[in-house]
């Protein structure tokens, strides 16, 4: 439990690094993209959920973890479809 309690706050006086930041922005974004889309705020959650997708995308190239880079290549490309068959 500690270790999951160091991963969800920096330490006091501790700085978040760069690729940390880039996490939480896109952890945010995402979750307003849920909220949006509860509220059928549409088209605010289609790029609510895009920075969140961009965002977790940079930090999979960052850790060079191929599985967080091809989730949301897998949601870039489920979110293109979805525009492309809405706009038909």
């Amino acid at each position: 439990m500690a270790e999951l309690t160091q991963d969800l706050s920096p330490q006091a006086g501790e700085r978040m690094t760069g690729t940390a930041l880039i996490k939480w922005a896109a952890s945010i974004f995402q979750i307003m993209g849920y909220g949006a889309t509860a509220f059928g705020m549409t088209p605010l959650n289609i790029y609510l959920f895009f920075a969140g997708l961009i965002g977790w995308f940079i930090v999979g190239v960052l850790w060079q973890d191929r599985a967080i880079m091809l989730i949301h290549v897998v949601a870039f490309g489920a979110m293109v479809a979805g525009l492309l068959g809405a706009a038909s």
